[in-house]
């Protein structure tokens, strides 16, 4: 089997740039090679946030990548390459929020000085591209023209943990850059319950960053964003690899986590390890032993890092259950939804609770599910075509392997 090059950098040296030093490209085994032979790199830096909700820990962005490694990763790689390179992002804030780029692109002032062009992703052209191999959730994304362009990817993430996912490192940053409508799906259609981890799985298979670097100087337990209090942790750290899954799979084991964990096993308390998940997909692995992984960080103490847990294992388990046991009677039940075709809906115990052609729901789904808040809504785009190719079975596996409810 492959193994798949992944490096620890240990923080300063003397004659590091801006405090921060990078292992030299030889070490770096695919991601080498490619780029030197690339055109135009895009860069994903998980960086979007207005500018009065930065939490800051120890001198350093406790949510967000710091402008030192920013400016290490868009140095080394003009050191290292003669290709265009540019910065392609999709704020969330600017879509859902009514903020403005000039107030959320934390990255700015630095791309200013390096002379790199920021792409917009909230604004057009897209292009409607095919997962390799089927895809283990959709058979086709909408995505940026500009990024699926590019000879090479670089995702630049923060050590962080997840209420959702559980862990967020270089593959849960690749999804701040999905389109939304009204050219793509809501953020909320693919944030859902069951899809996102195989939605995550994909979008790293079609995207499959040539470089991985995970800023771990200061990073946060508990969840991606909130106020931060109490949650930031100091690691003084990078970790920098060659292929996507495996870099995150250090990164989880570094963080304390078991990589090999799946859904209900702590930080994956909401849903599936996207990791686990692409490596089932034959994309990358968790398997440490089939990783070249060299560290010198030992993994932090347990409880160190940890998702927080925002509803009861019994809640979370009936979520999942009606979730898929609704997908399913959608398949089997199609044509009586067809007359929302065009239309998004939101499914609950086989009635249509609400509907739109609008896919951004204003009013909580928690409300909206009334009597039955522990049932869950599956949302869904009505397509008599199904041109998007949902994968029914990731429904049908769900429920084959959901077990026995926990202890009430």
């Amino acid at each position: 089997m492959r193994r798949f090059t992944r490096r620890y950098v240990p923080p300063p040296t003397p004659w590091s740039p801006h405090g921060i030093a990078l292992a030299p490209p030889a070490r770096w085994g695919r991601a080498g090679a490619p780029r030197r032979r690339a055109r135009r790199i895009a860069v994903k830096f998980n960086q979007d946030k207005a500018r009065d909700a930065i939490v800051s820990f120890a001198g350093q962005r406790q949510q967000l990548v710091s402008d030192s490694v920013m400016r290490a990763t868009l140095r080394l790689l003009r050191e290292r390459t003669g290709a265009e390179i540019m910065c392609v992002d999709t704020s969330y804030y600017v879509m859902y929020s009514g903020e403005t780029l000039a107030n959320t692109c934390t990255i700015a002032p630095i791309l200013r000085e390096y002379g790199i062009p920021y792409i917009d992703g909230t604004q057009p052209p897209y292009r409607q591209v095919a997962t390799p191999g089927g895809g283990q959730m959709f058979r086709r994304y909408t995505m940026v023209q500009d990024l699926v362009d590019a000879d090479e990817v670089v995702s630049v993430a923060l050590i962080k943990n997840h209420a959702f996912m559980g862990v967020t490192g270089c593959l849960k940053n690749l999804f701040g850059l999905m389109p939304g409508e009204p050219h793509g799906r809501p953020r909320t259609y693919y944030h859902h319950l069951v899809r996102m981890p195989y939605m995550l799985a994909d979008i790293g298979r079609i995207l499959d960053p040539a470089l991985n670097i995970i800023d771990a100087l200061v990073g946060q337990a508990g969840m991606e964003w909130g106020d931060g209090a109490g949650l930031g942790r100091i690691v003084d750290g990078i970790i920098a690899g060659d292929q996507v899954i495996a870099t995150d799979a250090c990164l989880a084991h570094l963080m304390g986590h078991d990589p090999h964990a799946d859904w209900a096993t702590p930080p994956f308390h909401r849903d599936r390890n996207a990791l686990l998940v692409a490596a089932e997909g034959g994309f990358g692995t968790v398997d440490l032993d089939q990783i070249d992984f060299q560290s010198e960080l030992a993994p932090q103490p347990a409880g160190r890092f940890f998702a927080i847990m925002t509803d009861s294992a019994a809640t979370n388990y009936t979520w999942r259950r009606t979730m898929c046991e609704q997908a399913l009677f959608y398949r089997d039940n199609r044509e009586q939804f067809l007359r929302y075709a065009g239309e998004y809906i939101l499914l609950q115990d086989g009635v249509v609770r609400w509907h739109s052609p609008d896919g951004t729901i204003r009013i909580s789904r928690r409300d909206m599910a009334g009597g039955h808040r522990d049932h869950a809504m599956w949302f869904k785009f009505v397509d008599p075509e199904e041109a998007e190719g949902e994968q029914y079975n990731v429904y049908e596996h769900a429920l084959a392997t959901l077990g026995p409810p926990p202890p009430a």
